[in-house]
């Protein structure tokens, strides 16, 4: 039997969704009134939503300031990708001996779902994009079979650094990220480690480029706004 969802667990779905989809942006602030009434809750589970989401790092609360979705330095960046290819490469690397004929056969499908939403064009859906990424990573950790190291790479890159926002992606950079899947799937198919750990190796390496790229960016504009403007949740 299915447990009913509460208020709170549904505010907390739905506004990690939004800051995770970067339609809530880093730095914007979270006021639990416009909150409260852009999902129909009341204000109690708005706050303890936004409490648990401190906790994931996705949200900053400041006394006498309030909630803010959280913002990331560059080198903030570049330490989670250091850690991530300190971690990720290693436990694909480990998944390529468990894998089985139809976890292939999985994966290859998702590889080929990501294609078909992601590749530059007038059926692009980034959104959709996001939970089969997401599924795909997050199978090759559990295929590893190593928990101690999977629980280290959770505590290492923090939802909105995995859960990357491809919007940043120029064409040409997401084309490869899209590449780097089929041939994730090639060296499993393959039964080779040492590719399956080279290929994850590039794919970060290709995501850390884009992120910090996106980052310097954004540092340089708040560096040269007179008056920088700060952005409502609402």
């Amino acid at each position: 039997m299915t447990r009913p969802t509460t208020s709170a667990e549904r505010a907390l779905h739905e506004l990690r969704e939004l800051i995770l989809a970067a339609e809530l942006a880093p730095g914007a602030r979270l006021g639990e009134v416009e909150l409260a009434e852009r999902l129909g809750v009341s204000r109690t589970p708005v706050r303890e939503a936004l409490t648990r989401l401190a906790a994931e790092g996705l949200v900053e609360i400041t006394p006498n300031r309030g909630a803010r979705v959280a913002t990331w330095t560059v080198a903030e960046l570049e330490g989670v990708f250091d850690l991530r290819l300190s971690l990720e490469p290693q436990l694909t690397g480990f998944a390529v001996p468990n894998a089985g004929e139809r976890d292939v056969a999985e994966l290859d499908d998702l590889a080929h779902r990501m294609l078909a939403v992601g590749t530059p064009g007038p059926e692009q859906d980034l959104d959709a994009l996001v939970p089969l990424n997401r599924v795909f990573h997050d199978r090759l950790v559990a295929l590893a079979g190593h928990p101690t190291l999977a629980a280290a790479l959770a505590a290492a890159i923090h939802p909105p650094i995995v859960r990357r926002n491809f919007h940043a992606y120029d064409p040409e950079s997401l084309r490869r990220s899209l590449a780097h899947h089929l041939e994730m799937v090639a060296a499993l198919r393959a039964r080779d480690p040492g590719w399956a750990r080279a290929v994850m190796t590039a794919h970060i390496c290709n995501a850390r480029a884009v992120m910090v790229r996106a980052a310097t960016a954004q540092a340089a504009r708040a560096a040269t706004s007179p008056h920088p403007q700060e952005e409502e949740a609402s």
